[in-house]
């Protein structure tokens, strides 16, 4: 009996947590992301290397299978009344390699205290890593005119693409 009222005690603490999560969850607004293709590796291992004669080279290694996702990010400041357009706070469990497309998008980092943006536009420097593995970042479009990214991303098979994240407490907009 005991073990019982243990595994419903149990099953109730996880789905307080999961309630808890998503209560927390900050949500986007003004910002709508689009797959524009889905592929899947199905060798358990993936090993690219490439190099050229001038040093620069590539090592790419995957254990397991995995998806491949292409992805258009998009920020519009009029679908919100002209708010700032944000992701909201939120990871990935692999990384994306992400380039700005139109105008500029702001990156914010759950784990740095000052809250220091990190600016990318489509006339600048406008490519950006997000190593994905827990790392908690939210995107914003600060500069009142429609933002546009291309993200592709390696993810475990399977995996949820994007896994909502609490506000850490660090940013104040």
């Amino acid at each position: 009996m005991k073990a019982r009222w243990f595994a419903v005690l149990a099953l109730a603490l996880i789905g307080l947590a999961v309630y808890a999560g998503n209560v927390f969850a900050t949500g986007s607004h003004g910002y709508v992301g689009t797959t524009l293709a889905k592929g899947a590796f199905d060798e358990l291992e993936i090993k690219a290397k490439a190099k050229t004669a001038d040093e620069w080279k590539l090592d790419l290694k995957t254990h397991g299978l995995s998806d491949l996702y292409a992805q258009q990010n998009t920020w519009d400041p009029t679908t919100c009344g002209g708010c700032a357009p944000t992701t909201g706070w939120h990871t990935h469990p692999g990384p994306s390699l992400i380039v700005v497309t139109q105008g500029t998008a702001t990156a914010h980092e759950g784990d740095d205290p000052s809250c220091t943006p990190h600016v990318y536009s489509a006339s600048g420097p406008n490519s950006l890593i997000d190593v994905g593995g827990g790392d908690v970042h939210m995107i914003r479009n600060e500069s009142g005119a429609i933002a546009k990214t291309i993200a592709v991303q390696f993810l475990p098979k399977g995996a949820d693409r994007r896994i909502e994240a609490p506000d850490p407490g660090n940013c104040h907009f």
